[in-house]
């Protein structure tokens, strides 16, 4: 299948359920409830959800993806919460996001807060639902765990805070790759291990999916780098060149465009060679990394 159709076809089912699952807005929390569904529904790729998808199809249970819908569902939920956060005033002060006014800017900042807040929790809410999917608690609570990890102080929040911390600094490339593999690449990573832990996947498969989705998480920022630079606003739906002006470290200021195109080259490489031992069923996970290194926004 076609990557684009691919995608297409899974963010609709995605979509789908995350309007089946998300809270309507009524009763005396309408518009708090309106402010979340505002993010998540405003547009998105739904990346971290579809390579939950496909992670769960490599090991090789496709007919089992409707059990980790939830789970899906609750990746997006806390992307979805991060993206309000970052954009406030108080940390990127973004007017843009996905070519759409950012939450504050509709619904004013303590809104967008608690917003982002309603999304974090509803999504640990979605994922300890018994109700929702078939999976074995022991498993469940395998998974809650591992996205608590990936998302909080240890993982994208630590690296959130560091990116902060290092604004207008000189820093060592070692802490640009911290902050790389944390705010960005945790939930990633995450996203395909725990497709796979709900796939019953074995150590082994679960340890070579890792790797690759350390190596795409890798190769998004490296890109999302190079996009900040070599992007327009209307391009990216969110205003270009924002890194150099709150003067952060990227990996074009260490290595200029072209070397740090070709190290995005190597991270995709070696994310596709991770499914060395996978079969045809890994082909939208290999497909997925070519995408996420060509992409243009």
């Amino acid at each position: 299948m076609e990557i684009k159709t691919y995608l297409s076809e899974r963010k609709q089912i995605v979509d789908q359920a995350l309007q089946e699952m998300m809270l309507t807005p009524e009763g005396p929390f309408a518009d708090h409830i309106e402010a979340m569904r505002y993010s998540l529904f405003v547009g998105g790729k739904r990346v971290r959800p579809i390579l939950c998808l496909a992670a769960a199809e490599a090991v090789g249970v496709a007919d089992q993806q409707a059990d980790l819908l939830p789970v899906a569902c609750a990746l997006e939920c806390i992307h979805t919460y991060s993206l309000i956060h970052d954009d406030l005033p108080a940390m990127d002060d973004d007017d843009l996001r996905r070519g759409k006014p950012t939450n504050h800017t509709i619904f004013g900042e303590a809104a967008a807060i608690l917003a982002g807040d309603g999304l974090l929790t509803w999504a640990f809410d979605l994922l300890s639902d018994t109700t929702q999917g078939n999976i074995p608690a022991e498993t469940r609570l395998a998974i809650i765990k591992k996205i608590a990890t990936a998302s909080g102080p240890l993982g994208m929040v630590g690296g959130q805070a560091l990116d902060i911390a290092t604004e207008n600094s000189e820093y060592p490339f070692s802490t640009l790759q911290t902050i790389h593999r944390h705010k960005t690449g945790a939930l990633i990573t995450c996203s395909v291990e725990v497709g796979a832990l709900g796939a019953g996947a074995s150590n082994r498969q679960l340890q070579q999916l890792k790797t690759f989705g350390d190596n795409i998480g890798l190769a998004f920022q490296i890109v999302d780098d190079l996009l900040d630079e070599t992007s327009t606003t209307e391009q990216l739906g969110k205003a270009a060149g924002a890194d150099a002006s709150r003067g952060k470290a990227t990996y074009p200021a260490y290595f200029g465009i072209e070397q740090t195109r070709v190290k995005a080259k190597e991270a995709t490489d070696r994310a596709v060679q991770a499914l060395e031992e996978f079969d045809h069923r890994a082909d939208p996970l290999r497909s997925l990394a070519e995408y996420i290194f060509t992409r243009s926004y």
